[in-house]
């Protein structure tokens, strides 16, 4: 495979997190090699991925959105989208603390439809 890269990616062995489906979907993979535009990832079954995912690398305090570029059986290649956007990379702590609250919401609208339902 060519590689087209425009920045040099450093050799890292770093655990990561993929969230999809509303981060209702979760998979860890392991981050091997990582740069300020994209990562290499190891997974099982990469092949299930969908092409837009967040992408949370705890250890750099990283969280953000990343497009699925290439795939095999067991690696593929993501891409931060836009990373110059302010918008783009979220600390992580942040996206926890909106992950929380999302939970926390859904549970509530719940717990109101279940209140509507009885009277």
């Amino acid at each position: 495979m060519d590689d087209r890269r425009q920045l040099f990616r450093n050799r890292v062995y770093y655990g990561g997190e993929l969230a999809f489906n509303g981060r209702t979907s979760t998979l860890t993979c392991i981050v091997r090699n990582f740069s300020a535009r994209g990562a290499k990832i190891e997974i099982e079954g990469s092949a299930v991925l969908p092409d837009k995912l967040d992408f949370t690398v705890e250890r750099k305090g990283l969280s953000c959105l990343a497009r699925l570029v290439w795939r095999s059986r067991a690696e593929a290649g993501l891409v931060f989208t836009d990373p110059h956007a302010a918008d783009a990379i979220v600390p992580l702590d942040w996206a926890r603390k909106l992950a929380a609250s999302e939970r926390t919401n859904r549970r509530l609208q719940s717990r109101i439809e279940q209140l509507r339902a009885q009277y």
